[in-house]
């Protein structure tokens, strides 16, 4: 069977780099080539030293010299999306893992995917555990009344809550048909010690060194509490997200939102 080739886009990143070793060390992938804003070379050798693949700041010319199945776009909204209209006028897929993108957005890869006849997801999040830690979340949390929300990420996160806890919460509040009950406190001794609040579910954001993206969610009731727990430890944890994404995405045309549906959680 034929490899599914692969060209990174922001393969200078961290997350780039992410992408590179995960697509080289799964066999049924090809790393074909990478392109970065950045680039000050031609070439960018590959991690285990064997070889180097081109690398380059224009995306559409090493389009039509390396001959990509997939590209897997870790950028900015300003770099995504002229990617997306470029590489889908090519007929290729794309797995995008750029945050930021609006409902405009989104729907205009909807469109073109549907006119190209090529798959796109979108992906916020590439975390399998990660993935789990939210259906779960959405399970329990119709057994119980009260739920609060502890995420802990590094210090230079720029936004709080994080996106995975404000879809954590909205997730919860959905399936189970209402909002959790919220104790008021009766003296705030600093403003803020509860945190944010979503549809009674306090949400409360750790910013420290020594992180880099943890959350942990705690369901109680009377005499008991459950608590469901996330630690992104490296970004090697978002591999698995990654390759699975690539595979996936070759099989599908349209737009689809979320690695739980590649996954067939939102079926469970």
């Amino acid at each position: 069977m034929e490899p599914i080739r692969v060209l990174a886009h922001g393969a200078l990143g961290k997350m780039g780099q992410a992408v590179i070793n995960a697509v080289f060390r799964d066999p049924e992938l090809e790393l074909v080539a990478a392109v970065d804003a950045n680039a000050s070379r031609n070439q960018l050798q590959l991690p285990d030293g064997s070889g180097e693949i081109p690398l380059s700041i224009e995306l559409e010319s090493l389009i039509q010299s390396s001959k990509p199945h997939v590209i897997v776009d870790f950028t900015q909204h300003d770099a995504a999306m002229p990617a997306v209209r470029i590489g889908t006028k090519y007929h290729v897929n794309f797995v995008v893992g750029t945050t930021g993108l609006s409902e405009t957005d989104l729907a205009e890869i909807d469109s073109l995917t549907k006119q190209h006849d090529v798959g796109a997801v979108v992906v916020p999040n590439f975390s399998l555990g990660a993935i789990l830690m939210m259906h779960l979340s959405k399970i329990a949390g119709k057994y119980f009344d009260y739920a609060e929300i502890i995420e802990m990420h590094h210090e230079q996160k720029l936004d709080s809550p994080s996106g995975t806890a404000i879809t954590t919460a909205k997730g919860m509040v959905e399936s189970r048909g209402k909002g959790f009950i919220y104790p008021k406190t009766q003296k705030e001794s600093l403003q803020g010690a509860r945190g944010a609040e979503y549809e009674g579910i306090a949400l409360h954001s750790v910013r420290s060194p020594g992180y880099m993206a943890h959350q942990e969610v705690i369901l109680g009731s009377t005499g008991q509490t459950l608590k469901i727990r996330h630690d992104q430890i490296s970004r090697e944890g978002f591999g698995p997200g990654i390759t699975t994404a690539v595979r996936e995405v070759v099989k599908s045309k349209g737009l689809i939102i979320g690695l739980d549906k590649l996954l067939g959680l939102e079926k469970e």
